[in-house]
């Protein structure tokens, strides 16, 4: 009987063994696929983070081209004649256009 025990516990132990080695392989086999799981993540968040940098630099660019064109128009405003200063300026051209008229007259 003793021999029947200890060939039970060979044979369980070798199963047990076989057991063992398995899970781990599946852990193994798991653990790489988690890894590739994370490098292939990793490598798709940096393009991304890529192209939005590009694209952040694209955008400062327009912001600036749009700011100094709005600098240029501000300062051309500035030039221009005011709506009241031209309405003033033709209430003074009709005031001139009647000795016009009479000036033709004595020509």
């Amino acid at each position: 009987m003793d021999g029947d025990y200890q060939n039970q516990g060979g044979f369980s132990g070798n199963f047990r063994l076989k057991d063992l080695e398995e899970k781990q392989n599946v852990l193994r086999d798991r653990l790489l696929l988690v890894g590739q799981n994370l490098v292939d993540s990793r490598d798709e968040h940096s393009e991304k983070i890529l192209g939005l940098r590009k694209e952040m630099e694209g955008l400062k660019h327009d912001i600036e081209r749009i700011k100094s064109f709005i600098e240029i128009i501000s300062s051309e405003l500035g030039k221009c004649a005011k709506k009241d200063d031209l309405e003033i300026l033709k209430k003074q051209a009709k005031m001139f256009q009647p000795l016009e008229s009479t000036r033709r007259q004595y020509d």
